[in-house]
């Protein structure tokens, strides 16, 4: 992980009259948050939450409805007091802020994006996207140029004259986009930023905020309600269940490691193939020499269905697989250049299982390389299903743990 730039600590969130009394005790104890509303009239918003969001990370906090992870995102700047714990921002308690202090902060170190566009329907995009340069007093020149400069980034610097009743609803999520962007903000906040879209335009708008990610490299705290969209773009996903973190890891880790029955219960509807990628369930290449007899070879095979022959620098060139060793000897050979083939597939580390399924369907090894062609893993085919029954095995015990 690297430097640390937003983190909770030990936080309490309480809503009610006296939110420090024995709602909050109760809380702290672990009484559930039904049973504090019940006994108390209190509403536990947050209970006992602690994470950390990296720089340059996209941290997807996702829960459904009463979880806490709206709340959470607005301590970060204080659209909600705590009523317990810390919330810093670059080492800094956001918490203790206020006045001018705090408007400067929220003006200057994050950008925020809403589910609802919030768009002026009387000012055009550019004014749009550059009004919270405008409450800074930043001149107008300034403020266009930084504009357009957002507007780039999302593809709508031809509309920038356009007003937002012009545009359809995922044009106008971007504008709310580069809005956020366009002060350049370290810290960008997404509460359920796409979910007002249709499916198709919101897995647009996840493709557009990755393809942006990967150029401006911004710290994203998003919220979602989605598992599929959390597990799409976020680095590490924590999920919320009552006010309480339940898991937070990679979406890999969430996807294949469920912490408890809740998890589980989410993740038994994602398709697998799409978030598990290769580095998951790659074996050591332990490559063979094109040297050596074939009799040799094949004993090394031992229950792969294959490895790889490797040039002088690392790089795969030829294939043996058992079906074709046991031909060639069958044949009174013990030459392995006789039974090395060279139509195999090559894949990145990061592929998802997804990516492989027509290569798996060829029934050969894929040879796992890096950015350099060398070989780093063998892929068999029969690990991606393999993965797939442990991972469904693992969510059908935490269902019979549920309903025995």
């Amino acid at each position: 992980m690297g430097e640390t730039i937003i983190e909770f600590k030990d936080v309490y969130k309480i809503f009610g009259p006296q939110p420090r009394g024995r709602a909050f005790e109760m809380a702290r104890s672990g009484v559930p948050k039904n049973e504090v509303q019940r006994l108390t009239g209190h509403v536990v918003g947050i209970t006992d939450v602690n994470f950390s969001v990296s720089r340059g990370e996209i941290f997807v906090v996702m829960g459904l409805s009463g979880s806490g992870k709206s709340t959470a995102i607005r301590m970060v700047n204080k659209l909600h007091d705590v009523t317990h714990g810390e919330v810093l921002v670059d080492g800094v308690d956001v918490q203790k802020m206020d006045g001018t202090q705090l408007q400067a902060f929220r003006r200057e170190k994050m950008g925020m994006v809403f589910q609802h566009f919030a768009l002026f329907p009387h000012r055009n995009v550019i004014d749009n996207v550059g009004y919270g340069l405008k409450v800074q007093r930043v001149g107008r020149d300034e403020r266009n140029q930084a504009s357009l400069q957002a507007l780039s980034l999302v593809g709508l610097a031809p509309f920038a004259d356009h007003r937002p009743a012009q545009l359809s609803g995922g044009m106008q999520q971007r504008v709310g986009l580069a809005r956020a962007l366009a002060s350049d903000p370290d810290i960008l906040l997404m509460d359920e930023a796409f979910s007002a879209l249709d499916p198709l335009i919101r897995r647009q708008m996840q493709d557009e905020l990755m393809e942006i990610q990967s150029r401006v490299h911004k710290t994203i705290l998003f919220i979602t309600h989605d598992l599929n969209e959390a597990l799409r773009i976020g680095d590490r996903v924590c999920i919320m269940k009552d006010g309480a973190v339940v898991q937070i890891g990679t979406p890999e880790e969430i996807l294949t490691e469920p912490a408890t029955g809740y998890v589980a219960e989410f993740v038994q509807d994602v398709d697998q193939g799409r978030v598990i990628k290769v580095h998951e369930v790659m074996m050591d290449p332990t490559p063979l020499s094109e040297d050596q007899a074939l009799s040799d070879a094949i004993t090394l095979l031992d229950d792969a269905m294959g490895r790889f022959c490797c040039d002088a620098d690392g790089r795969p060139t030829a294939l043996l697989t058992t079906s074709d060793g046991l031909r060639v000897r069958s044949m009174g050979s013990d030459d392995l250049k006789a039974a090395l083939r060279t139509d195999f597939d090559k894949c990145s580390p990061d592929a998802t299982l997804n990516d492989l399924y027509a290569s798996a369907g060829r029934g050969l090894p894929v040879a796992v390389v890096d950015d350099d062609g060398k070989l780093i893993g063998n892929l068999d085919p029969r690990m991606i299903m393999e993965e797939m029954g442990r991972v469904e095995q693992l969510i059908d015990g935490f269902e019979r743990e549920v309903f025995m």
